[in-house]
């Protein structure tokens, strides 16, 4: 939800930059382009076909913020994932669209703030201002001035925090981009700016042609889909108009079936009429001329043949009955048929449609291996923050041991000062008596074992990580003069380490 708040932020700035006549709406061909810049700067994989479908120029003319937020919200907003792309290029995509509108120079060129300069303050402001728009300042988030002191900007260390002031804003953006820029030199163990930039421009140009051959084989893969797709298309329309002819010609053919059932039925309902009229006369007839046996008799046998073309008429409508059952029967087989060829038409759909899935799967796949390359980034990320932590507690180890080393070279100049105090010679113009107390008092042993002590604290010193001997205070003392306490003796075995001082 932050990281969706921060780019709206910048893509609200381009939005309103292209809004040239401040109407609040921009144009379908403006916010298409737009729309391309953010998928392949966000690395958000898309169809070019369908964002030209729905950008297409229509009737309906420019479209305001509120009618370009759904589309930015399900096709683009809801697709990033974090990691995935450089905040960097996504901001200076959104600068170069708002400076065409708020960022001026005058004749000359020449402005207060160079344009890498404005755009660093821009960021700033995004990232400091309030998730209302139009945009204003958190007054509880500013770097204030005060005590007179003007540019303020902190220095944050492992110790403590330096507060520094500039003369300028622009002095200040200097300093704390040098100093960002030395931290981050120092961290990765750069000791050349020109050499890291090199490294930079180097790692842009790889990572723009990986972006190029990736850009070119998602639109190769995506043109294949789309024959793929038109040619399926194609045989489904193909196969829809064969299905469209299987039903016509049925619908033909029942047509003439039910037309010629009419007919034969039309004229059998006539011999039907026909016969019942002659029946009817007949009767009256023999009613009538009961008489005429003979005539009547002949009438007779003409009903009879009339009764046998009936019956022969009737065995005629028998067989167009059975005929009738036939028609019917290849009627059957051919519904049969048609059934066929539709399962044949579902089957080819089915498998479009697992063609599909196939493809949403792979899809997929490739969006689980970057977000697992994205979690190994981060897994790198982290242990370089440890290496990082480490080296520091071992700068700050080294350190220790250097003041200790500072610390014992102080303390062996003092005792060589001292012991070349002691140690000088009587000048022959000296007006003390030289007495056989005072020179008892200088004994060989004694002298030996001060210089077997100032060598001892020589080497001491020079291994600079081993602590001062508890007689190490008692004997600065005595050398000093402050006290009057006599040397520890040394041991029998300093002795034998340390060789008698030379005459």
């Amino acid at each position: 939800m932050a990281l969706r708040k921060e780019l709206l932020k910048s893509i609200w700035y381009a939005f309103t930059a292209l809004d040239v006549e401040k109407s609040g709406k921009v144009s379908k061909s403006q916010l298409k382009v737009l729309s391309h810049n953010l998928y392949t700067v966000l690395h958000i994989p898309h169809d070019p076909v369908a964002l030209e479908e729905h950008f297409r120029d229509d009737d309906d003319g420019p479209v305001s913020s509120q009618g370009y937020m759904p589309y930015l919200n399900k096709y683009i907003l809801d697709k990033v994932e974090e990691g995935a792309f450089v905040k960097e290029h996504f901001d200076e995509l959104c600068w170069t669209l708002t400076a065409k509108k708020n960022y001026r120079a005058d004749s000359n060129g020449n402005s207060m703030l160079s344009n890498q300069d404005a755009f660093r303050l821009w960021c700033l402001f995004n990232f400091l201002s309030e998730d209302k728009y139009p945009l204003i300042m958190v007054p509880d988030e500013v770097l204030p001035d005060r005590d007179g002191k003007r540019c303020m900007f902190c220095v944050k260390t492992a110790n403590r925090t330096y507060e520094m002031s500039a003369s300028d804003t622009r002095q200040r953006q200097e300093w704390t981009a040098a100093i960002q820029m030395a931290i981050r030199l120092q961290a990765e163990g750069k000791t050349s700016l020109h050499k890291d930039l090199k490294q930079k421009r180097r790692e842009q140009r790889e990572q723009r042609e990986r972006r190029r051959a990736a850009k070119e084989e998602e639109l190769l893969r995506l043109q294949q889909l789309q024959e793929e797709k038109e040619r399926k298309l194609q045989e489904l329309e193909l196969l829809q108009e064969a299905q469209r002819q299987a039903e016509r010609l049925l619908q033909e053919e029942e047509e003439r079936r039910r037309s010629q059932h009419r007919e034969l039925q039309q004229a059998l309902e006539g011999q039907l009429r026909e016969a019942e009229q002659a029946r009817a006369s007949m009767q009256a007839e023999m009613e009538l001329k009961e008489e005429e046996a003979a005539r009547q008799r002949q009438r007779i046998k003409e009903l009879e043949e009339m009764q046998q073309r009936l019956q022969e008429a009737l065995q005629l409508e028998v067989k167009a009955r059975r005929d009738e059952e036939s028609v019917r029967i290849a009627q059957t087989r051919l519904l049969e048929e048609e059934e066929e060829k539709l399962k044949q038409l579902m089957q080819l759909k089915e498998e479009q449609e697992r063609y599909i899935e196939r493809a949403q799967q792979e899809k997929e796949e490739l969006q689980q291996e970057m977000a697992q390359q994205s979690r190994s980034l981060q897994q790198a990320q982290q242990q370089l923050e440890e290496v990082r932590q480490n080296r520091q507690r071992a700068d700050e180890d080294v350190e220790a041991a250097q003041r200790k080393l500072r610390q014992a070279s102080t303390n062996v100049k003092h005792w060589n000062v001292q012991m070349n105090r002691l140690m000088h010679p009587i000048e022959p113009g000296d007006k003390r008596p030289v007495t056989s107390s005072s020179f008892s008092g200088f004994q060989p042993p004694l002298l030996a074992h001060r210089d077997s002590s100032l060598k001892r604290l020589t080497r001491w010193g020079s291994q600079g990580n081993r602590t001062p001997s508890p007689n190490s205070n008692e004997q600065q003392k005595s050398l000093n003069g402050g006290d009057e306490a006599p040397a520890p003796a040394s041991t029998p075995q300093e002795d034998k380490l340390d060789p008698a001082p030379e005459n």
